[in-house]
């Protein structure tokens, strides 16, 4: 609980303080990175670090924590929450290291707002922040446990036993454990973290789906090859040297999003390679026999720029009450039936009571939710999952 007087003090500064995080998180990350260069290695995504990604999250997450705090003393603002504790979960964050967050955070808070931060500001966000961190620690151990290993102690070697090529830019492995072992229980919806090591011997970390039915032995992700300047390291790695018989090392499954127990109708959104944990969701429904309502909604450039089509299409065929709905910008001649153009529901029959899950682009689910919306559906019923840093805010949801 937030003490009154910190709460107080904390109303008082958030704007100033929420004004100077873009500049406080950049300098931050600098001065830790410099300090602790340890921690590029195998812990943090250097692509976000380029990109400001990361940057702009971690400052959400304080100041949407912060108002929540403002708004309700008690109150712990679990999505926002579990959504954190999966993604450092799933790189192997350990509670020692809030110790070294706060240290780099509040001196780079110092820093920037100068004298403004007198004792009295300096403890109300300290009781901030270690609240946030003692939520997320406890939340941390409980998804530990419940997957079955000790804190941070997250990674398996995994055999690839097949690789196919699913479009230009889109390639699927099929893994097996390499160990012997069992593989650990995952549930449709989840990802996993990827472990390489670049050409200049910094290893980096990356989360990809479970594109394929969790229930065997067997995983399957689908990465897509990431462009543009500067590429993708890892996806780009893992086109163009993983091959059949290579090792790599995952972790065991986290992520919040996952596909219910319930009968309700079910309704699965994507946009480009948000397919993946879509066709993840089909693949359970079908392995156990569902019978409720599906409808698949997915957008894309082209039919030949659809990951999975074929097989979004056979597992939709194997339910008995599921439709699909497909929109491409380049619709061509290869998908009979689909739609031109952006997605747009109108006159798409989306029950009011059904449970949304939706992946792609934040524009993408942006725009698709204030239609759900506007066809009925409640907020507390749609659930999202992003690729990357969380950069919808968590009043949006």
């Amino acid at each position: 609980m937030l003490s009154a007087d910190s709460a107080a003090v904390v109303k008082a500064t958030l704007p100033a303080v929420a004004g100077a995080l873009d500049e406080i998180t950049t300098r931050f990350y600098a001065t830790m990175f410099h300090d602790r260069p340890e921690l590029l290695d195998g812990l943090f995504n250097r692509g976000n670090q380029a990109s400001g990604a990361q940057r702009q999250a971690l400052a959400g997450s304080i100041a949407g924590f912060a108002t929540a705090l403002l708004a309700d003393p008690d109150a712990r603002p679990d999505a926002l929450l579990a959504r954190i504790a999966h993604k450092h979960t799933a790189v192997g964050v350990t509670e020692d290291q809030y110790t070294i967050v706060h240290k780099y955070l509040f001196g780079a808070i110092a820093e920037v707002l100068g004298d403004a931060v007198t004792p009295q500001v300096a403890a109300a966000w300290d009781e901030v922040y270690w609240l946030m961190a003692g939520a997320l620690i406890a939340q941390e151990a409980r998804i530990y446990q419940e997957a079955g290993v000790a804190p941070g102690e997250i990674w398996r070697p995994w055999t690839v036993v097949e690789r196919r090529e699913e479009t230009a830019d889109v390639v699927s492995f099929l893994l097996r454990p390499a160990d012997g072992r069992p593989a650990p229980a995952a549930r449709a919806g989840q990802y996993v973290s990827i472990r390489m090591r670049m050409p200049d011997g910094v290893h980096q970390l990356r989360q990809y789906s479970l594109s394929s039915d969790p229930g065997g032995d067997l995983r399957r992700i689908t990465v897509k090859r990431v462009a543009g300047t500067p590429e993708g390291e890892v996806s780009n790695l893992l086109h163009r040297k993983v091959r059949p018989g290579h090792q790599l090392t995952l972790s065991a499954p986290f992520g919040d999003v996952v596909l219910d127990e319930a009968g309700t109708p079910l309704v699965l959104v994507s946009a480009g390679i948000g397919c993946t944990p879509m066709v993840g969701m089909l693949a359970r429904l079908a392995a156990t026999g569902a019978i409720r309502p599906v409808l698949v909604l997915h957008a894309d450039a082209s039919p030949d720029d659809h990951a999975l089509r074929a097989e979004t299409r056979e597992l939709t065929a194997r339910l008995p009450h599921a439709d699909t709905v497909f929109w491409y910008e380049r619709p061509g001649t290869a998908e009979p039936g689909a739609r031109t153009g952006l997605m747009d529901l109108d006159g798409v029959a989306v029950p009011a009571d059904a449970t949304v899950y939706l992946c792609g682009p934040v524009p993408f689910m942006r725009a698709v939710r204030t239609q759900l919306l506007g066809l009925g559906v409640r907020p507390s019923r749609i659930h999202y999952e992003v690729f990357g840093p969380d950069l919808w805010l968590p009043d949006a949801v």
